[in-house]
């Protein structure tokens, strides 16, 4: 007789992490995925359930749990915890409390009625201080987040190490995730502006040889298992840095996207941070035209540097990223040359007219019966 299935919970189950985490536990053997969501998962698997739970609600975590336990009981083996509030708006939105921090804590106040094998917390690379270029940022490097999304991470950083109680807990600060269709948001734009051959995409408000780490989504969810797989052996709380080591600068995404798209050495030039915000500035106001996705609190972030060491988490978990972005741009420049509609569409790109007269939508003849 098969034994009860170990429970994997995945809040923020329904993103584009959330849905590769399911999938990838969703598949081994004797495992039940339960997600937490506002949303139900797009693609879920045969051995995942999907639960309704608004983190930024008292009586909607609780109410979710007790259906949790009345389902499958009180034994959790690990909760992968993504759900949170993130904006490129700039704004200080309230939801960065009411979600990422306070929601952390309504659902650590309710796993304290669980048994908990293990609680593994996607924190970002961001919370810490920029650092200089040729350094490397390791966990113990500054605390110092610039903007509200890594200081909203900070402050549940803290949340769990305070109201965490008896559960072992797993804090991974993680860069920049993309996948083979691209599915980043700086990046999709980034290309979006080469592609299109905005000016914009040959200007940049900052050094170009800032560098900033990012990793492919499935050694993520590599470096989860890894976590999981090691519980027993690491200590009641953990931090790791998550990405590639060897990260691209800004100038080497845009050459080698410039000439997988055009086929042309493609330039950037560094403009002054005073004109760029202008500029950012007055493109913000003009009526009728589509916001840009640079905004003017981003020209300030430019030349922040985050290229991390991740020696803890080889040498701890024995992870290492497999996956590295300068061999997959030319996976997402293809992709997008074969399919620009459908790169736009996943990826959330307004396409321009020309682009849609060129690759017309196929048109569905509708036959009543």
């Amino acid at each position: 007789m098969e034994s009860e299935p170990r429970i994997i919970l995945i809040t923020g189950s329904s993103g584009f992490l959330g849905q590769a985490l399911s999938q990838h536990f969703g598949a081994q053997p004797n495992t039940l995925v339960v997600g937490f969501d506002r949303f139900e998962s797009p693609h879920p698997t045969p051995k995942e359930e999907c639960l309704f739970c608004d983190m930024s609600s008292d009586e909607s975590v609780q109410k979710t749990f007790q259906l949790l336990k009345t389902r499958n009981g009180s034994k959790i083996d690990a909760v992968l915890h993504l759900a949170a509030y993130y904006s490129f708006s700039g704004e200080d939105s309230p939801m960065y409390k009411k979600v990422t921090v306070q929601g952390t804590e309504r659902l650590l106040r309710e796993l304290q009625s669980f048994e908990v094998g293990q609680f593994i917390f996607s924190s970002s690379m961001l919370v810490h201080k920029p650092n200089q270029p040729g350094e490397k940022i390791t966990e113990d490097s500054p605390i110092e987040p610039t903007w509200q999304y890594p200081l909203s991470k900070v402050e549940t950083e803290k949340v769990i190490t305070e109201k965490r109680g008896k559960i072992p807990s797993v804090i991974l600060r993680i860069a920049g995730v993309y996948g083979d269709n691209c599915n980043s948001i700086p990046i999709a734009h980034q290309i979006q502006r080469i592609y299109e051959g905005q000016l914009e995409g040959h200007l940049y408000s900052g050094d170009t040889d800032v560098r900033q780490s990012f990793m492919h989504v499935d050694d993520l969810v590599a470096a989860f298992q890894a976590v999981v797989d090691h519980k027993d052996v690491l200590p009641e709380l953990s931090v790791f840095e998550i990405g590639e080591p060897d990260a691209m600068s800004y100038e080497e995404m845009q050459k080698e996207m410039g000439m997988l798209i055009h086929g042309t050495d493609w330039k950037t030039f560094s403009v002054p941070k005073p004109i760029a915000k202008l500029g950012a500035m007055v493109e913000m106001e003009i009526p009728f035209v589509e916001k840009p996705f640079v905004k003017p609190w981003m020209v300030d972030h430019a030349d922040d540097n985050y290229d991390i060491s991740i020696d803890k988490a080889k040498a701890v978990l024995g992870w290492s990223p497999r996956r590295r972005m300068v061999d997959t741009i030319p996976k997402m420049i293809a992709k997008l040359k074969a399919d620009p509609l459908g790169f736009y569409k996943i990826n959330a790109l307004k396409a321009p007219g020309w682009l849609k007269d060129e690759h017309p939508e196929p048109v569905v003849s509708q036959v009543q019966s």
